[in-house]
């Protein structure tokens, strides 16, 4: 089952692990898409808030991304630039830390969670490992995040994968829609509309 057109926006409350809500607006065309939103939470005592955009091209390969963020050490900001296939600039520099990292992982984010199902296409019984730029909320540090797909059986028409991010010694299982956007994230976020 491919996915869909995309909505013209989406929006998630976050719970669990932070509380706070993203709202992104989605716009496609030949040469891809571009998802330009803005998350705010309060996590672990201390709130912060972002606004991002994001171009992906219409193989859904992120190549630019834009990320601003404020929390109560002031703002910031940090751009990242693919450089060619799983390679990066960061405001500019190369960051060879991120070779072989194809797709961005806002940590502020959920949508971005999209981007290596879209990419990917996976059949049922399928995985992948999917190492993402990673983009801190809090300082907007961009660090390398291993991550895994595996495809599972379609439920209600709605795609789902088991993912994991060892690092964080997280597994769930995402459920998306007909448009390939997430309807929720346990223990971090769940779809409103």
């Amino acid at each position: 089952m491919a996915f869909g057109q995309l909505p013209a926006f989406a929006a998630w409350r976050h719970r669990g692990a932070r509380q706070g809500f993203e709202v992104v607006f989605l716009r496609t065309g030949p040469e891809g898409s571009r998802l330009e939103g803005s998350s705010t939470g309060v996590e672990g005592g201390q709130a912060w808030a972002a606004e991002y955009a994001i171009d992906v091209d219409a193989g859904w390969v992120t190549r630019h991304v834009r990320v601003r963020a404020q929390s109560a050490t002031g703002s910031r900001q940090v751009r990242l630039e693919s450089s060619g296939p799983g390679s990066w600039l960061v405001d500019g520099v190369p960051a060879p830390h991120l070779d072989g990292c194809v797709d961005v992982d806002l940590e502020s984010s959920v949508v971005t969670n999209a981007l290596p199902v879209h990419r990917l296409g996976l059949g049922v019984g399928d995985e992948a490992d999917v190492p993402a730029a990673f983009v801190r909320a809090f300082d907007l540090t961009v660090e390398r995040l291993d991550q895994r797909y595996l495809r599972l059986d379609d439920e209600g028409g709605h795609q789902r994968y088991a993912y994991a991010a060892p690092r964080f010694d997280y597994t769930g299982r995402l459920g998306y829609d007909g448009s390939g956007l997430l309807l929720e994230y346990p223990g971090i976020a769940e779809r409103t509309i």
